[in-house]
């Protein structure tokens, strides 16, 4: 088993507090996070941002992959997740993925399959229990 560690210091109260999240690698070292940054515009990022970050890079590696296996190799693949969060319930309700692709010698049927295939299986998509949609191109 592969292990992944980060770490989260909050201090005060959910509205005038702040915390910062750190991880293992040191990509995230002692990055600020507070209420203003999650549900207003304030500096710093936050859980949903982050797991938004989790996403778009899970979904394209795991399409990464199955392109391979499929006898393809994308010269890029920009994806862009956004996580939605209904702050009445303080529930995340979905991720959208937008995709963007430059695979050479694919078709709109097997580009289409590959990406759905990914959608499902990522181990980000796996994890979440909400909705997941998707919009994919070929540029």
């Amino acid at each position: 088993m592969k292990k992944h560690v980060a770490y989260a210091i909050w201090n005060g109260s959910i509205k005038e507090g702040n915390g910062t999240l750190t991880t293992n690698s040191k990509v995230l070292d002692k990055q600020q996070y507070s209420f203003k940054s999650r549900f207003e515009n304030g500096a710093g990022t936050n859980p949903d941002e982050l797991l938004a970050a989790s996403h778009a890079g899970c979904f394209a590696m795991a399409l990464s992959l199955i392109l391979g296996h499929a006898g393809f190799t994308p010269d890029s693949l920009d994806v862009k997740a956004e996580v939605t969060m209904d702050p009445e319930k303080l529930e995340l309700t979905g991720s959208h993925l937008t995709l963007k692709a430059k695979i050479p010698n694919i078709d709109q049927a097997k580009f289409l399959e590959c990406a759905n295939a990914a959608k499902a299986n990522c181990p980000i998509s796996k994890a979440l229990k909400f909705n997941i949609s998707l919009d994919a191109s070929l540029v």
